[in-house]
């Protein structure tokens, strides 16, 4: 992976480790994200409806990954942003991700998603395939915190291999 990502800065390597996860595969996140990388697919926002909020509300939250939700966090941000979820919600969808707490409910907050998506008037398809992407996480998606905390420890193992 790394000769396709080919890590420019820290905050790579980070991406690299979360990438590289039975969630995002899953999840159908990493063709798409290293396509966009590449400069092979327009890195497009959706936005809501009319009325229903910032036209970039999405971009504030996936900018950094280029719109795929890497990072659990930006899974219950998007949930938060664009379907409207409260705290508490956002919370259980957190939980029910979660691979050694997953409690079952991740379809029903999944659908809970789609239908605030959609009423925020998100394009139908569109929900289901962020649900599809957040499902993934259920099979092991890496909090942004993990990510950078391993991606430290690749760049000081790197280190140690130059000087060898």
């Amino acid at each position: 992976m790394l000769p396709r990502l080919k890590p420019e800065r820290f905050y790579d390597l980070a991406i690299q480790v979360a990438i590289v996860r039975p969630g995002p595969i899953q999840g159908n996140m990493v063709h798409p994200y290293l396509r966009r990388r590449q400069g092979l697919e327009t890195v497009d926002y959706p936005s809501p409806g009319a009325g229903y909020g910032h036209p970039d509300e999405l971009k504030d939250v996936l900018k950094v990954t280029l719109g795929v939700p890497l990072f659990q966090e930006q899974a219950m941000k998007v949930a938060m942003v664009a379907a409207g979820f409260n705290d508490k919600q956002a919370n259980g969808m957190r939980k029910a991700m979660g691979t050694f707490r997953g409690d079952g409910n991740l379809n029903y907050f999944g659908q809970l998603m789609v239908k605030g998506m959609v009423a925020r008037g998100y394009d139908p398809a569109f929900a289901e395939r962020c649900y599809e992407q957040i499902k993934g996480f259920g099979s092991y998606g890496f909090p942004e915190s993990h990510a950078i905390s391993f991606a430290r420890l690749v760049y000081i193992s790197s280190l140690s291999l130059i000087h060898i």
